[in-house]
């Protein structure tokens, strides 16, 4: 700090969590930055950036006490996930049924039954399931790394990825997904907007790829329709799907015609990821939606999150499913659908940052 101190005219210094934190304002004659400065903060401990565009605000972060990320937890529930997927994928494929017990019991001991024979040589049965497995892990993991390595950029704690693994005999594609544990707060809006969007984006682009591909290897049957165009097979029994605005398009782009689309592995993958994508930016409580919403329009997203919670309301009127998803938006908000303040509340986000944030709300619609 010492070799900052003659370019700043004043300067507050935070403590927060294991995060020292400091917020200060450039002396005039240092705007730019000028190369002394450069060379100072090129010797910060820890992390920095402009919190404006003029430069006149720096923000510097370095950490108090760092925790070791406890990488075997995390490979291991990375590789317990591919493996549920894959078998999920394989079911899909009709190469493979997973023995299912009555009831919750029942189910437990057919989940156990499962991994047991993984462990005996069955996971051979289970590699046809790689085409679903690896594009939908592969979103998944983007997803989160674009979060994670966001936040490590701006020097905020984070986790890398936790991947919630569920076996086939429990959820058609083998996962809850994933996610990360940020454990030192967030500075301001911009910090907040850019690591809420980078999840979306990166993720967005994977699973647009994937849906390319595996929309170009599905095919069209002559069925009748269910309550939706486009379907997927699991056990013989068809499954038919919703759509959204970009995957009817796309796919109808790829696969021009008026018959119903049966969906090859991969295309489920992709449409799995643009679900996932458009569930997360729900505007609500800590939901990558909310985080967004909060970047730009501060204490405003309160009303923003009320809306979309009598949205799901009258949603689940139709389908009780989205109930679901409003009680998941208070578990991630521990009881709360409006978003918690960051640091420093009251400093506006910079105008080049609302071109993600429309970017995201275009994604979510």
């Amino acid at each position: 700090m010492d070799d900052l101190r003659p370019y700043l005219s004043v300067w507050r210094v935070v403590r927060a969590g294991n995060r020292e934190i400091v917020d200060g304002l450039v002396r005039p004659e240092s705007h730019g930055p000028t190369p002394d400065l450069a060379l100072a903060l090129g010797r910060w401990p820890g992390r920095w950036y402009w919190s404006d565009a003029s430069k006149t605000r720096v923000v510097l972060v370095r950490s108090m006490h760092e925790l070791r990320p406890r990488w075997l937890l995390h490979g291991f529930l990375f590789i317990l996930t591919l493996l549920c997927s894959m078998g999920a994928g394989a079911v899909l494929l009709g190469g493979w049924n997973p023995e299912s017990g009555s009831g919750l019991m029942g189910s437990v001991l057919a989940a156990g039954q499962y991994f047991v024979g993984i462990a005996l040589g069955d996971w051979k049965d289970l590699l046809p399931g790689w085409a679903f497995a690896v594009p939908l892990v592969a979103i998944l993991l983007i997803h989160e790394l674009g979060h994670y390595l966001t936040a490590r950029r701006y020097g905020i704690d984070a986790s890398p990825p936790y991947f919630l693994p569920v076996p086939p005999t429990f959820s058609p594609i083998g996962s809850l997904g994933a996610f990360i544990r940020i454990r030192s707060p967030v500075v301001d809006r911009m910090q907040l907007l850019d690591v809420g969007v980078a999840g979306p984006l990166a993720g967005f682009v994977v699973a647009f790829l994937v849906l390319v591909w595996g929309y170009s290897i599905s095919e069209r049957i002559p069925v009748v329709l269910g309550s939706a165009p486009s379907y997927v097979a699991f056990s013989g029994y068809r499954v038919f799907l919703g759509e959204s605005l970009l995957t009817g398009w796309l796919r109808d782009v790829i696969l021009p015609g008026t018959e119903a689309v049966h969906l090859s592995a991969p295309a489920f993958a992709g449409w799995v990821g643009m679900f996932v994508t458009g569930l997360n930016l729900i505007p609500l409580s800590q939901f990558d939606g909310g985080h967004i919403v909060y970047a730009m329009a501060g204490r405003r997203q309160r009303w923003v999150a009320y809306t979309m919670v009598l949205a799901l309301v009258w949603l689940a009127q139709r389908s009780g499913v989205w109930y679901l998803w409003l009680a998941l938006a208070l578990v991630v908000g521990r009881g709360k659908v409006i978003h918690p303040p960051v640091l420093i509340e009251r400093r506006s986000l910079p105008r080049s940052r609302w071109v993600l944030g429309v970017v995201s709300v275009v994604l979510f619609v």
